[in-house]
């Protein structure tokens, strides 16, 4: 257990550092934290602030700063949302798409480049592992 404690902690903190990285290719004034959010919008198209906070389990000050922060940098927008007029549905703008698909598209090239060597089988498998993990994290967080 020590070993996987060990490589857990040097995972996330790169992790961390990376985001940092994407973020600022994404935007110099970006915050590394946001970057999740773009992810995570480009993923589902559109979503209300308050499903956001509850995704990455943050209050709503928080993903509200950050949504602002978002919107100031022409990154997403807002609009109405048809299903209940007092509710706001979040979205990348066009621009924003565009910045953070390139930054993406870089990102999984290097990715492919460095795992070129790697069997199949084992990309495979760590990303069922990771995903294991995943759920599981997110159970326990819960």
């Amino acid at each position: 257990m020590e070993g996987l404690e060990r490589e857990l902690t040097v995972l996330f903190r790169r992790a961390r550092a990376s985001s940092g990285e994407m973020a600022r290719a994404v935007h110099p004034e970006l915050e590394p934290a946001a970057y999740g959010l773009l992810v995570r919008l480009e993923e589902i198209g559109a979503e209300r602030a308050t499903d956001l906070a509850a995704y990455f389990r943050v209050g709503k000050a928080t993903m509200s700063r950050q949504l602002r922060a978002l919107e100031e940098l022409g990154l997403i927008s807002r609009a109405p949302d048809p299903a209940d007029g007092r509710a706001f549905l979040v979205r990348l703008t066009p621009e924003g798409l565009t910045r953070f698909t390139a930054v993406r598209d870089a990102r999984r090239e290097r990715y492919r480049s460095r795992l070129s060597r790697w069997e199949r089988t084992d990309v495979t498998d760590l990303a069922r592992l990771l995903g294991r993990l995943n759920a599981w994290m997110a159970e326990d967080e819960g």
